[in-house]
C-alpha cells in the first residue's frame, strides 16, 4: 500500500508539474510589408529556453513555466525587439512586428550564422536568399539566380547557350525543381544565364546537391526547393527593370491591407519579365559570329489571405515561354512552362504542429521544328502534385510527417516515330522524418515508402542526416540514403548541348523495346534508383572566415537511356541476335564521387566565395565503361562583392569560373557504305550512304571553359520612397573563346557568348 501511496503522490506532483509548463507558439514578421522572418533568434530572458523561426516565420517553445517574462527577438538587418508575454499552462500565441534596421550590425549576422550551424545538418545544401544572388555580378542587368547555382559546389553547367545543369554525377532530369511546392520541368532559360524565377521575389531557395531527407523524392541527384514570399500586407510597391538584355516589372500591394482591427489580409503579388535579345543584339552584339536568336517572356501572379493567428492562403500560377529562333541556322524551338495551384498553412487550435498542404497543376512543352535533316519533334509533360504534412514540436526537436502524389501524362513524337506516343504514371509517396538532438549530435533519420504505380513496384528508402558539433567552431557531417525515380529523357549523351529534350515513363514497354537483361543477369525492376553517401567538416577558422568540405561517393542503377548499340530492327527477323543490338532502349549502371572544399569570407563589406570541386563519373552499358558527356573532373568558381561608401550604395563585384573540358567522342574518317538489306542489292551500281565512323566513345576531352564576369551598381534615392539603381556589367571580359558547337562534316565551330557588356536602370517605388 504504501509503494501504491507514494506511486499515486509521485504521478500527482509529476502531473502538477507539467500542468505548470506551457508551450508558446508565434510568428515574426516584417513590419513593413508584413513578410515572415526566416532564422530570427528567439530567447526568453534570465531563462535558457529559446528557439529560432522556420521559414515561415514561425516558431515553438515548450516546457516554459508559469509566469510573466521578456520574449527577445532578434534577426540580421532588423532592431532588436522585447516583448513581454504571460505564459499559462495550456498554449500561448504571440505576433512579433520587427523594424529593419537603417545599417547591418555585422557582429548579429556572424553570430546568428553560427547558431544556424549548430542546429541545422546543413549536408550537401545551400540556403539561398534574394540577397545572397544580389551578390553575384549582374549579368545582363540582372542577377539571377540561375548564376548562382551554377556557382555552387558540386555543380556543373554547359555553357552560356542551352545551359544545362548536372549535379555530382546525376543527369539534368534526376534535379527536380519545386516552386512554392508545385513541380516545376524546365527552371532554366535558352540562353543558359537566366532562370525562369524573378530573383527580387525569391523568399528562400533550398538546393540540396545529394542526400536530402525523405521530404523529397521522385529523383536520384538534387532538389531545389524555391518558395516566394507573399505580396507586401501594408503598401503597393513595385519595381521596374530595364537592360540591354530585356525588361522586368514587380507590383504588389493589399487588397485588404494588414490592420490592427481586421483579423485578416488579402494581398497580390505579380511579376513579368521579357527579354528582347534578338532585336538588341543585331545592333549592339553585331560582331557575334551568329544571331543570338533568344526571346522569352515570364509572368507569375500570386494571391495570399493570411490571418492574424499565421494561417494562411495561396493561389499561384504563371506562364513561361521560350522562342528559339534558326538556333545554329538550322532548327527552331519553342518551349512553354504553364502552372496553376494552391498552397495552405493551417496551425489548429489548442496545439503547435504546424499543418501544410499544397495542390497544383504544371505542364511543359517543347517543339524542334523541321531541320535538314530530321522531321518534327515535340515532347510535353503534365502533372498534377499534391502534398499534405504535419510537423510536431517537442523542445528543440522535431517530427514531420505527410503523404504525397504525383500523377503525370507525357506525349512524345521522334522523326522516326510513325505516331505519337502517350504515357500515364502514378507515384505515391508517404514520409516520416524526425530531427533531435542528443548533446552536441544532432540526428536526422527519415524514411520514404514511394510506390510507382505504372511499375506496380512499392520501394522504401530510409535516409539519415547527422552533425557532431565537435567545439562551437568545428563541426563533422554526413548524409546517407535511398533515392529512386520513374522519368528518363531520350537526350543523346553524344550532345554536349541539345536544347530537345523528350520525357519519358521507365517501364518495359517503352517505343521500340527495352533490355530484359544486363550482362547476363535478368532486368528484375525498371525504377531507376541511387545510393548516396557524404562525409563532411565545417571549420570557422576566423571570426568572418569559415571552410566546408564534403566528399561523396553515388551509385546508379537501373538506368535507362537510348541505345546507342541498336543496330537491327526489333522484329522476328533478328530475334536471335542479342537485345541490346535491336531493342531501343538500353539499360545502364553507373558511379560518381569526389569532393567540394569552399571558403567564405563575409565581414559585411567585403564578400567572397571561393569553391574548388573535383569529379569523376562512369557509366557501364552492355559493352564498355565510358564517362559520359557531363563527366567535368575539375571546377573552379571565384565570388568577389566588396561594398563602397558610408551608406554601402556603391558595389562592384566579380565572379570568375573554370571548368575542365567535357569528353566527347571523336571522328575517325567518313566514307560510303552500301545498304544490302536486299537480295538484289548491287554494290558495284548502287550509291551508298555518307557516312560518319567514331572513334572510342568519349575518349576526347574538349578544350577548357573559362569565364570572367565582372558588375558595378550604385544606388540613389530619389524621390520621398524610391530607389534608383544604375547597373554597369561585362560578361566574358577577356573575351575567352569557349567552344560551343563543332560540326563534324563541316568542321564549322560556333563560340559561346564573346564579351558583352550591358547596362540596366531599376526603379524601386
Amino acid at each position: 500500500m504504501k509503494k501504491i501511496a507514494f506511486l499515486s503522490m509521485f504521478l500527482f506532483f509529476a502531473l502538477l508539474s507539467y500542468s505548470q509548463n506551457g508551450t508558446l507558439r508565434g510568428f515574426v514578421y516584417n513590419i513593413t510589408d508584413g513578410e515572415p522572418i526566416m532564422f530570427a533568434n528567439i530567447v526568453l530572458e534570465n531563462t535558457t529556453l529559446g528557439a529560432s523561426t522556420d521559414d515561415k516565420g514561425y516558431f515553438v517553445i515548450n516546457k516554459i513555466k508559469e509566469g510573466d517574462y521578456i520574449l527577445k527577438v532578434q534577426s540580421i538587418g532588423f532592431q532588436t525587439k522585447s516583448v513581454p508575454v504571460s505564459i499559462t499552462s495550456g498554449l500561448s500565441s504571440v505576433r512579433v512586428e520587427l523594424e529593419p534596421m537603417t545599417q547591418m550590425l555585422e557582429a548579429v549576422n556572424v553570430q546568428a550564422e553560427k547558431e544556424s550551424a549548430r542546429i541545422e545538418s546543413q549536408v550537401s545544401v545551400k540556403k539561398i536568399t534574394a540577397s545572397e544572388i544580389q551578390k553575384l555580378p549582374s549579368v545582363g542587368g540582372q542577377a539571377d539566380f540561375a548564376q548562382y547555382v551554377q556557382v555552387m559546389p558540386g555543380v556543373v553547367f554547359s555553357g552560356d547557350q542551352g545551359g544545362q545543369l548536372y549535379i555530382r554525377g546525376g543527369s539534368a532530369i534526376q534535379n527536380k525543381v519545386l516552386l512554392d511546392g508545385m513541380v516545376v520541368y524546365n527552371p532554366f532559360h535558352s540562353i543558359g544565364l537566366f532562370s525562369v524565377f524573378e530573383t527580387d521575389v525569391i523568399r528562400s531557395a533550398d538546393v540540396y546537391t545529394g542526400g536530402f531527407n525523405a521530404t523529397y523524392g521522385g529523383r536520384l541527384s538534387s532538389v531545389m526547393d524555391i518558395a516566394t514570399r507573399d505580396g507586401n500586407k501594408k503598401k503597393t510597391t513595385g519595381k521596374i527593370s530595364a537592360s540591354t538584355f530585356g525588361l522586368s516589372a514587380i507590383l504588389e500591394g493589399p487588397i485588404l491591407a494588414d490592420k490592427e482591427e481586421r483579423p485578416y489580409s488579402l494581398s497580390y503579388l505579380l511579376t513579368a519579365k521579357n527579354s528582347y535579345l534578338s532585336h538588341t543584339s543585331k545592333s549592339l552584339y553585331s560582331y557575334v559570329d551568329a544571331d543570338l536568336p533568344y526571346d522569352f517572356l515570364d509572368v507569375y501572379g500570386k494571391l495570399t489571405l493570411a490571418t492574424k493567428t499565421g494561417s494562411k492562403l495561396n493561389v499561384f500560377g504563371f506562364n513561361f515561354t521560350d522562342k528559339v529562333d534558326a538556333y545554329k541556322n538550322i532548327a527552331d524551338f519553342n518551349w512553354d512552362n504553364t502552372g496553376v495551384g494552391a498552397s495552405f498553412i493551417l496551425l489548429p487550435p489548442g496545439s503547435s504542429s504546424l499543418v501544410e498542404g499544397v495542390l497544383a497543376y504544371s505542364k511543359y512543352s517543347m517543339e524542334m521544328s523541321a531541320t535538314s535533316t530530321e522531321g518534327n519533334q515535340k515532347s510535353s509533360i503534365g502533372s498534377f502534385n499534391g502534398t499534405l504534412s504535419s510537423t510536431q514540436f517537442f523542445d528543440k526537436n522535431q517530427l514531420r510527417y505527410g503523404v504525397e502524389m504525383i500523377s503525370s501524362k507525357t506525349n512524345t513524337l521522334f522523326s522516326s516515330m510513325t505516331e505519337e506516343l502517350t504515357d500515364y504514371s502514378t507515384e505515391i509517396g508517404a514520409f516520416v522524418l524526425f530531427k533531435g538532438f542528443l548533446k552536441n549530435l544532432l540526428y536526422e533519420p527519415s524514411v520514404r515508402l514511394s510506390y510507382y504505380a505504372s511499375l506496380d513496384e512499392a520501394l522504401i528508402e530510409p535516409r539519415l542526416s547527422l552533425k557532431y558539433n565537435l567545439t562551437d567552431k568545428f563541426r563533422f557531417k554526413g548524409a546517407m540514403g535511398l533515392y529512386s525515380q520513374s522519368f528518363i529523357d531520350t537526350k543523346s549523351d553524344r550532345d554536349v548541348v541539345n536544347l530537345f529534350t523528350g520525357y519519358l515513363t521507365a517501364g518495359p514497354d517503352l517505343y521500340g523495346g527495352v533490355v530484359s537483361s544486363f550482362r547476363g543477369e535478368k532486368v528484375s525492376t525498371y525504377v531507376e534508383k541511387s545510393k548516396h553517401f557524404i562525409f563532411g567538416i565545417e571549420w570557422d577558422i576566423l571570426n568572418h572566415l569559415s571552410m566546408n568540405l564534403e566528399l561523396y561517393y553515388k551509385t546508379m542503377t537501373n538506368l535507362i537511356s537510348i541505345n546507342r548499340d541498336k543496330t537491327f530492327d526489333n522484329d522476328d527477323s533478328h530475334s536471335s541476335y542479342p537485345q541490346y543490338l535491336t531493342r531501343s532502349f538500353a539499360i545502364e549502371e553507373g558511379t560518381a564521387y569526389g569532393g567540394d572544399v569552399s571558403f567564405k569570407y563575409s565581414d559585411g563589406r567585403l564578400y567572397l566565395w571561393a569553391i574548388y570541386s573535383y569529379g569523376k563519373v562512369e557509366r557501364k552499358n552492355e559493352t564498355q565503361t565510358y564517362n559520359p558527356h557531363y563527366d567535368r573532373r575539375h571546377n573552379i568558381n571565384v565570388l568577389v562583392s566588396y561594398q563602397l561608401g558610408m551608406d554601402r550604395s556603391f558595389e562592384i563585384s566579380a565572379r570568375w569560373n573554370y571548368g575542365s573540358g567535357f569528353p566527347y567522342t571523336g571522328t575517325t574518317g567518313f566514307g560510303e557504305t552500301v545498304n544490302f538489306s536486299t537480295i538484289n542489292a548491287d554494290y558495284t551500281s548502287s550509291n551508298g550512304d555518307f557516312t560518319t565512323f567514331y572513334g572510342s566513345l568519349n575518349s576526347r576531352r574538349l578544350p577548357a571553359y573559362h569565364r570572367l564576369d565582372i558588375s558595378a551598381k550604385k544606388r540613389f534615392n530619389v524621390f520621398a520612397h524610391s530607389i534608383l539603381e544604375i547597373d554597369v556589367s561585362v560578361t566574358n571580359l577577356y573575351n575567352r573563346n569557349n567552344l560551343f558547337y563543332f560540326d563534324r562534316v563541316t568542321s564549322e565551330r560556333v563560340d559561346q557568348l564573346p564579351i558583352m557588356p550591358s547596362v540596366g536602370l531599376s526603379l524601386r517605388f
